[in-house]
């Protein structure tokens, strides 16, 4: 029988925020050990779950090693690292042949001492499961890729969409190719091409143009037989980390001439659109104006203080321009979220209609702002589990510690413990906050938001808010990336 390892050890590194990423981190998220990967996603529609569908489907039997995910946050601390890769290494040591490995990787971790995370993963699975054993890794498309990862049988294959709505069919397809390369039906080889340049999370959905047009080109030297895989990353832009820059990454069937030749067309496309790719960014205080004076419901991404990019959720600039306009008098009901568990536990202390006075944000970020203090009753109280519904990863459960919903005046504010990714209607709907009731919304999100909020938003805005994931670019210092870099340069 045709055994496969599975594994997988997913973060996504924002060198930008002050704090780090730890056991402890991966833990609040998700770090499931041997038979665990086999049962404890769920109806989850990710990538491990679609690569053990896949290889039962063929008959192959599946050892499972170890699946740890972050989400996105600071960068890694090594012994942390080491401690996860090698209990993953251990099981796939144990395991003795395998005929193959899938990993779920992000594309965009960096360790304290490494900038290259990914590529030392591959390196060292190689090292337990000898030459020759083909190893099928997927990536999200905002992935920092390397020269370095492109390593002897070795194949990889990116998400196809952003907002990300196939992370299940991204691991099928890898799942399926990897079969064919051990069966010897294909060869996968690899080639990449890449320009210096970054591009805001706002403008870098593939439904929408300049990107819209790489990508179906993208899809087409697929369907004509130029390549297998023809996978795009438009980078997670806030790493400052050497050679950071939009990556074209193609998989051909034994041609590397061929895969070059498409990843070098798509690298160019990017390039010539670059200027196409400058965000559409209001300030906060009219993005609030329009919410409450216009009609139906106005959905404002908070990108600045993005967790999906890395950032805290606990900055306090959008509630205090909120207090500041009169946002809590307006008569019209305001929406927003905040990771402040000391205040949740504070609120939880007061219980249900208690009115309180609390100092609100800025726990794990102190240096990007001041706390904002407030009189607030409270609404409600919950143990913050809820399953995820909306387009994306659905089926997910999202366990975002004790939420206690806080009103003041007309704002209503869903005070959690943990940070988590808000890319489901549920972050509200979850704790007793209809949309529809509300006015304003605002969603700390770059673009994933749109696929849950859109059909529920008479507009949305993007705000140009401070923080460690702002859309606009020159906000940010960087140190290390190769220059010179466009917008910056």
């Amino acid at each position: 029988m045709t055994r496969i390892a599975i594994g997988s050890l997913m973060q996504e590194t924002n060198t930008f925020v002050p704090f780090p990423t730890t056991l402890r981190t991966f833990e609040a998220f998700y770090l499931y050990r041997g038979d665990e990967m086999l049962s404890r996603y769920g109806a989850a529609r990710v990538e491990v779950p679609a690569f053990v569908s896949v290889f039962r489907n063929a008959g192959a039997e599946v050892v499972p090693t170890l699946a740890a995910h972050a989400g996105a946050s600071g960068i890694v601390a090594r012994a942390d690292f080491d401690m996860l890769l090698g209990e993953m290494l251990d099981r796939l040591r144990a395991a003795g042949r395998v005929d193959g490995v899938a990993l779920a990787l992000h594309g965009a971790m960096v360790v304290e001492d490494e900038f290259d995370a990914e590529a030392e993963i591959i390196r060292r699975v190689r090292e337990v499961v000898g030459p020759g054993v083909p190893i099928g890794v997927s990536l999200d498309l905002h992935g920092h890729i390397t020269v370095a990862m492109l390593q002897p049988d070795v194949f990889y294959v990116g998400y196809r969409e952003y907002p990300h709505i196939d992370m299940w069919e991204t691991g099928d397809r890898v799942a399926r190719l990897l079969l064919d390369a051990i069966a010897g039906r294909r060869r996968p080889v690899m080639a990449i091409a890449k320009r210096h340049m970054i591009v805001s999370a706002v403008c870098a959905t593939t439904g929408a143009e300049p990107l819209a047009s790489i990508v179906r080109e993208a899809r087409r030297r697929e369907a004509v037989g130029e390549c297998l895989h023809a996978s795009i990353y438009p980078v997670q832009p806030w790493l400052d980390v050497p050679d950071l820059g939009f990556a074209a990454l193609v998989c051909a069937d034994g041609d590397e001439d061929a895969a070059q030749r498409v990843a070098d067309d798509l690298a160019a496309m990017a390039w010539e659109a670059r200027h196409g790719f400058e965000p559409e960014l209001v300030s906060l205080e009219e993005a609030i104006r329009v919410g409450l004076s216009g009609t139906g419901t106005t959905v404002v991404s908070d990108i600045g203080d993005s967790p999906s990019g890395g950032a805290a959720a606990d900055s306090a600039a959008v509630l205090a321009s909120l207090l500041r306009l009169g946002a809590d008098r307006a008569g019209r009901l305001t929406y927003l979220t905040l990771c402040d568990g000391a205040a949740a536990a504070e609120a939880l202390k007061a219980g249900p209609c208690a009115q309180l006075r609390l100092r609100l944000g800025h726990r794990a970020s102190p240096g990007d702002g001041a706390p904002v203090e407030v009189e607030a009753v409270v609404r409600s109280v919950s143990d913050g589990v809820f399953t995820m519904h909306d387009a994306g990863a659905e089926g997910s459960v999202v366990q975002l510690g004790l939420v206690t919903v806080l009103a003041i005046g007309d704002i209503r504010i869903a005070v959690r413990t943990n940070p988590a990714f808000e890319w489901d209607t549920g972050l509200f709907s979850a704790f007793g906050l209809e949309l529809r009731h509300a006015a304003l919304v605002f969603v700390k999100s770059p673009a994933h938001f749109r696929v849950a909020f859109s059909p529920h938003a008479a507009r949305i805005l993007v705000a140009d808010t401070p923080g460690p994931t702002c859309g606009n670019m020159h906000r940010l210092k960087f140190h290390r990336v190769t220059r010179p870099l466009f917008p910056l340069d």
